[in-house]
C-alpha cells in the first residue's frame, strides 16, 4: 500500500500540467458548444495592444466607418442595477445587482468581460456585417435614473446621417428592467431580408456562491414558449437544443440565486441553445448560448426586455409573464407539494420577521402535527409486529429455513389470525417520503436563506465549513459540515430507536445504518439550512415516538391479538395484502409441485 501511495504520489502531473489538460478539455467543450474559445491573450494588459489596422476597402464598404473606434463604457444606473454599455457593440457588457454581494463579499456582478456578446449579423451590399464587431456612437455619456422617473439612452450605428441602426435602452428609478428597442432606419434597401434578424447572445456565468458545485449545478438554460410550458437544460451536463416547433417569449441565463431574462412580446420564431462548462478558469463556471430569430414588429422595430434580477419569488411573479416559473420546486409531485403547501405556509411565517433558523423550526413543527397521524398508524403497527415476533421466533424454530415459501404461509396464518398487516406500518412512511424528498429540493433553491445566519451558521443557503482541510477527501470534499455530521448523529441515534420499536434483527438490523453515512457525503456541500432541517425534523420525532410510546401499551396490544385470534376465520377481515400473499403462496406452489 506505501507502495502505490508514494507512486500515486510521485508520478501525479504538476500544477501546470493539470492546468494545461484543462484548457484543452475546456476548449473542446466551447467547440462542440458551438462557442469560439478565448485565447489565453485576452486577459493581457489592454493598454499594450496595438491598435487594430483596418483594411481600406473595408472602410469603404457599408458601414465601414464604424469598423474605426475606441471602445468606451456607458453607465445606465438605477436604484437596483448598475449596467454598462460598450461602444464596441453598442451591447451590455456588464450588469451590477447593487444591493447584493458574492460570497466573499465582492460586488455583484453577474457577467462582465470580451466573451459576452450580445449582437447581430447581416448582409449589406457585398459586406457581412456583424454589430459585436463595429462601434456605436452613445447619445449620451451615462444615464442615472431615480424616483419615479425613467428614461433612455441611444447606441447608434450609422450607415450615414439619415441610415442607421438604433439600440433604445430604457431605464426606470427603480427595478431590474433593462428595455431594449432595435430601430434600423432607412435601410429598407441596404439590408438584405430585413424582416427578422439573427440574434446571438453569449455569456458566461461567473461563480458568485461559496459552494461552487451547487453554482455549476443550478445554472442552466431555461426558457417559456407560447404554450405556457417551462423548460430548462444543461444543468447537469454540457448540451445544445434546437426550438423550431413554437415560438419562446422569453429565456433565462439562470443561475443559482440569479438570472438573466431576454423576453420577446411577440416571441422568438426559432431559438437555438448551447451550454458547455468552463474549466480552464475557476471564476467563471458556465458559458451559455443563444440564437434567436425575431420578427420585425408592425412599426419596424425589434422590441426586447432584459431583466437582470435575484431569483426570490415574489420580485420574479412581480415582473410578470411567469417568469417565477425559473424557481425550482422539484420534479413530478414534488413540485406541487413545495409549490401549493410548503411555500405558503413558508410566506406566512417570513411575516414574521423571525430569524429563518426560527421559522424553518416551525415549518418542521407544522410539518410534523400534519403528519403526526401517519406517524401514530405507523408506530402502532411497528409495535404490533413487536408484540407478535415472540410467536414469529417460534414458527422459525419449528419450520426452519430450509422452506421459505412454508415459513411465509405460517407467517400469513399467524397474521392473518392476530389481524396485523405486516405492511402497516411501512405504507404511512411511504405516503410521507414525497414530502421529505420535497424539503431536499425546496431549501437548496431558496432565495430567501441568502446570507441568512443563525448560531455557528453564517449563510443557511449554503455548507457550514466547521473544518476545511485544505484538500479534497473522496466521498466528503474539502470541508467538513457541523450541521450535517449533526443531522447523520441524529439520523444513526434514530435508526436504532427505530430498530427496537420494530424489533428488526439480522441483517436488516445494520442496513438502516448505512443510509446516514451515505447522507454525510451527500449532503456534506449542501445547504446548512437543509441539514438542520433533517436534524430539527429527527429530533421532533424522537419527541413524537416518545409520546406515543406513553399512549401505547404493549400488554393491551397482546391482548387485543389474542382477542382477534379467537374470532371466527368468517368474520375476520381479509386485507388485500394477505389475499395477495395467499394467491402467491399458491401459485409458488403449484410451480413447485409441477417441477417434482
Amino acid at each position: 500500500m506505501l507502495i502505490i501511495a508514494g507512486s500515486v504520489y510521485f508520478l501525479k502531473p504538476s500544477p501546470a500540467e493539470l492546468q494545461k489538460e484543462r484548457l484543452v478539455q475546456h476548449n473542446d467543450s466551447l467547440k462542440k458548444a458551438g462557442i469560439t474559445p478565448v485565447a489565453a491573450t485576452a486577459k493581457a494588459d489592454t493598454s499594450k495592444i496595438a491598435k487594430t489596422v483596418v483594411d481600406t476597402a473595408a472602410l469603404k464598404s457599408p458601414f465601414g466607418a464604424s469598423l474605426n473606434g475606441s471602445e468606451k463604457l456607458i453607465t445606465l444606473e438605477n436604484k437596483d442595477i448598475r449596467v454598462k454599455l460598450s461602444t464596441k457593440g453598442g451591447r451590455i457588457c456588464s450588469v451590477e445587482l447593487k444591493d447584493y454581494k458574492t460570497f466573499d463579499k465582492k460586488p455583484l456582478i453577474l457577467f462582465d468581460g470580451e466573451q459576452n456578446k450580445f449582437g447581430f449579423s447581416f448582409a449589406a451590399g457585398v459586406a457581412n456585417v456583424n454589430t459585436n464587431d463595429r462601434y456605436f456612437t452613445p447619445s449620451a455619456t451615462g444615464l442615472q435614473v431615480t424616483g419615479a422617473d425613467s428614461a433612455s439612452i441611444t447606441m447608434r450605428l450609422s450607415y450615414n446621417a439619415t441610415q442607421y441602426i438604433d439600440y433604445v435602452y430604457t431605464l426606470k428609478g427603480d427595478g431590474y428592467k433593462v428595455g431594449l428597442t432595435i430601430k434600423p432606419m432607412g435601410l429598407d434597401n441596404v439590408i438584405a431580408n430585413s424582416s427578422s434578424i439573427n440574434l446571438d447572445w453569449e455569456t458566461s456565468l461567473r461563480r458568485l456562491e461559496k459552494s461552487a458545485s451547487l453554482d455549476h449545478q443550478y445554472s442552466y438554460i431555461g426558457y417559456f414558449d407560447n404554450e405556457s410550458k417551462y423548460d430548462y437544460f444543461g444543468d447537469t451536463k454540457d448540451d445544445q437544443k434546437d426550438i423550431k416547433d413554437k415560438k419562446v417569449q422569453w429565456l433565462t441565463f439562470k443561475q443559482h440565486f440569479f438570472s438573466s431574462v431576454l423576453l420577446s412580446k411577440d416571441g422568438f420564431s426559432k431559438s437555438s441553445f448551447a451550454v458547455s462548462t468552463d474549466t480552464a478558469d475557476h471564476a467563471d463556471i458556465k458559458q451559455l448560448k443563444a440564437n434567436l430569430v425575431l420578427a420585425r414588429s408592425a412599426d419596424g422595430t425589434f422590441p426586447l426586455d432584459f431583466y437582470f434580477s435575484p431569483n426570490r419569488f415574489k420580485i420574479l411573479e412581480a415582473q410578470g409573464h411567469s417568469l417565477e416559473k425559473q424557481i425550482y420546486f422539484g420534479w413530478g409531485p414534488l413540485k406541487y407539494i413545495n409549490r401549493w403547501a410548503v411555500w405558503p405556509v413558508f410566506v406566512v411565517l417570513t411575516q414574521t420577521n423571525w430569524n429563518y433558523g426560527i421559522i424553518i423550526l416551525l415549518l418542521t413543527i407544522i410539518l410534523k402535527l400534519v403528519l403526526s397521524p401517519l406517524t401514530y398508524k405507523s408506530y402502532l403497527s411497528m409495535a404490533k409486529m413487536r408484540v407478535l415476533k415472540p410467536e414469529m421466533d417460534e414458527i422459525k424454530a419449528k419450520v426452519g429455513e430450509d422452506n421459505p415459501t412454508l415459513l411465509q404461509q405460517e407467517y400469513l396464518k399467524l397474521y392473518k389470525k392476530a389481524g396485523v398487516n405486516p405492511l402497516g406500518g411501512c405504507l404511512p412512511l411511504l405516503i410521507q417520503m414525497p414530502i421529505v424528498i420535497a424539503f431536499f429540493r425546496f431549501f437548496p433553491g431558496l432565495f430567501e436563506l441568502r446570507g441568512q445566519s443563525f448560531l455557528w451558521m453564517h449563510d443557511l443557503s449554503t455548507y457550514d465549513s466547521f473544518i476545511n482541510f485544505g484538500f479534497s477527501i473522496p466521498f466528503i470534499g474539502d470541508h467538513l459540515s457541523l450541521m450535517c455530521v449533526l443531522m447523520t448523529i441524529s439520523t444513526l441515534i434514530y435508526t436504532y430507536f427505530n430498530n427496537q420499536i420494530s424489533g428488526v434483527s439480522g441483517q436488516m438490523k445494520y442496513i438502516g445504518y448505512i443510509t446516514p453515512v451515505i447522507f454525510l457525503g451527500a449532503l456534506n456541500g449542501y445547504p446548512a439550512g437543509l441539514n438542520y432541517y433533517y436534524f430539527l425534523a429527527n429530533m421532533l420525532t424522537f419527541a413524537q415516538q416518545y409520546i406515543i410510546r406513553l399512549m401505547v401499551d404493549d400488554k393491551k396490544i397482546h391482548a387485543q391479538i389474542q382477542e382477534n385470534k379467537k374470532k371466527p376465520e368468517d368474520k375476520k377481515k381479509k386485507s388485500g395484502f394477505a389475499a395477495k400473499m395467499e394467491e402467491m403462496m399458491r401459485n409458488q406452489q403449484q410451480i413447485q409441485a409441477k417441477k417434482k
